[in-house]
């Protein structure tokens, strides 16, 4: 007798892709009983499931970010643990998104599914690295810059693009546009292995995901609040701000800023024109 296949037990419904032999959901977007969690990011990760399976950074990300109460259990899940359920396998392996992002594989009556969530295979020490999983039945992977268009080019390239801009524009503050949970701290990863040691100034809603990289290990080195000094105090520094901030009345209080928004979007002229995005 041959295995089922993966689409008779992991399939989408409307709260989200349900694995029916573990009677949960994966990253749903509804409140639900049981959940398993790929990463922190808001549209993976959302507050009100009763039980939660996920990295212990990512189960701490989400308090952080909707509040101890955010759901009724959680389960941390290791890096590479196997956690049985009945006859169902689970594991955890690194995505390389953000910190605690993970792929989740699942392994049943004679198959193995991957659900990779978000996932990126560049280098970045912010957080652990993608691991490849070798040859499962199925893998469902995200596809948000699946398109051509988006070849990302090096980072390292980018922060050079970064520093001579600033350098250039000594007059300047240079607004970096960033997600708060990942890409601000990718960034300032990025710009510390640069050499770049002055120190780096935040919208004050990066500080909570900041601190918390710094407290799991991540050096991000001498980060400051990019509010309380006078108008001109931040000529010739970079500031990092939520997109949201780059365009608002936040953003007038820094000395001619230079928006840069660090998205992988920017690859669209009409989202970076939308962006207001010089660099």
């Amino acid at each position: 007798m041959s295995a089922p296949p993966v689409a008779s037990w992991l399939y989408p419904q409307a709260q989200g892709l349900y694995c029916a032999p573990l009677d949960a959901f994966i990253d749903p977007a509804r409140p639900v009983d049981r959940a398993l969690i790929t990463h922190g990011h808001a549209d993976h990760a959302r507050p009100g499931h009763g039980r939660v399976l996920a990295t212990p950074d990512t189960l701490a990300i989400m308090r952080r970010r909707y509040g101890a109460d955010c759901f009724r259990a959680g389960q941390p899940a290791a890096y590479g643990e196997t956690i049985r359920v009945d006859d169902v396998a689970i594991r955890f392996l690194p995505a390389g998104h953000v910190l605690g992002s993970a792929q989740i594989e699942i392994a049943y009556a004679g198959r193995r599914a991957v659900v990779s969530g978000d996932y990126k295979r560049q280098p970045d020490r912010s957080c652990a690295a993608f691991e490849p999983i070798p040859e499962p039945d199925v893998f469902i992977t995200e596809a948000t810059f699946g398109l051509p268009v988006f070849s990302h080019p090096p980072i390292d390239g980018e922060v050079g693009k970064l520093l001579a801009a600033q350098a250039a524009n000594p007059d300047r503050a240079l607004l970096l546009g960033v997600y708060a949970l990942g890409k601000a701290q990718r960034m300032i990863a990025a710009l510390r292995d640069a050499g770049y040691d002055r120190p780096l100034y935040l919208h004050g809603a990066l500080v909570n995901l900041c601190d918390f990289y710094q407290q799991m290990g991540v050096d991000l080195g001498d980060l400051r609040p990019a509010t309380g000094g006078e108008r001109g105090d931040l000529a010739g520094e970079i500031v990092l701000a939520p997109g949201s901030a780059t365009a608002d009345r936040w953003s007038r209080r820094l000395p001619d800023p230079m928006v840069a928004p660090a998205s992988g979007w920017m690859r669209v002229r009409q989202r970076a024109k939308q962006r207001g995005a010089e660099l």
